[in-house]
């Protein structure tokens, strides 16, 4: 399969930043993604000892669909989280200084105040941690032309960003991505990723990534095609090394021993 683009979700629920290439590391998440969240009143997270959390008790486009209408990036060296809107900056704040984090609830309580059941205070992961959907959430591909025959079913154009992936990849047969559950995937500079299980699909895919459009019901839609709710799946970090737009990622092999030539 052939990457087609890579994406990071610095925070969880808000818009995607597209990469060129990407540093994985052994044991560790997709690079820059889902390290913050911000919780929709009191969540109980505690950075000192992390436990995974129920995203609802984080600001998120399957409640929150008007969140999609930010676009928002982060800047990695200066730890600032700028959010735009359709023609001009709305916030620049540092969400490493006490200030800055101040300045993100107060826009977020100007922004969406009936939205919210507390204080919408900006959380970070300690290291070793992600706001991510899944426990084993660690990296996830989206199949475009698993996408595409989606598009079939419900007889219109679909975003493959609804589905908020961090590797899109092209050269696949529909579909076929949700078998590789155990197997590895490799490339030529030595990345090596183990298909951990197929992503189950929630009501946050109804969302359009660009408008805030609550305009279709993907999850049904793929349970009346398909008889699941699954489209990408998860991956954990064997070894790690640079993935570039581009890239193949070859499918290894099961042992023979295993009774698959």
């Amino acid at each position: 399969m052939r990457i087609a683009s890579l994406y990071r979700y610095p925070v969880k629920g808000l818009s995607p930043e597209r990469l060129t290439s990407a540093r994985l590391e052994e044991g560790a998440y997709f690079p820059g993604d889902r390290l913050f969240a911000i919780e929709n009143g009191p969540s109980g997270f505690d950075p000192a000892d992390p436990v995974h959390q129920p995203k609802i008790k984080y600001l998120m486009l399957m409640r929150q669909e008007v969140l999609a209408t930010l676009r928002t990036r982060y800047d990695d060296a200066s730890g600032d989280l700028v959010i735009s809107g359709d023609e001009s900056d709305l916030l620049r704040a540092s969400t490493a200084t006490p200030e800055g984090r101040e300045q993100i609830t107060a826009f977020f309580q100007r922004f969406m105040p009936s939205a919210l059941r507390g204080t919408p205070r900006l959380l970070q992961a300690p290291d070793g941690y992600r706001f991510t959907d899944s426990r084993s959430g660690f990296v996830s591909i989206i199949n475009l032309a698993s996408v595409a025959d989606l598009e079939t079913r419900v007889g219109a154009p679909i975003d493959p960003l609804r589905f908020r992936g961090n590797i899109m990849v092209e050269g696949l047969e529909p579909w076929s991505e949700l078998d590789l559950a155990g197997r590895d995937l490799t490339t030529a500079s030595g990345v090596r990723l183990h298909v951990i299980k197929r992503i189950e699909r929630c009501a946050a895919t109804n969302v359009d990534p660009q408008t805030g459009a609550r305009d279709m019901q993907l999850p049904k839609a793929l349970m009346t095609a398909f008889g699941h709710v699954d489209c990408g799946i998860y991956c954990r970090i064997v070894s790690g090394g640079r993935l570039a737009e581009g890239e193949r990622l070859e499918i290894e092999e099961m042992p023979a021993a295993l009774g698959i030539a």
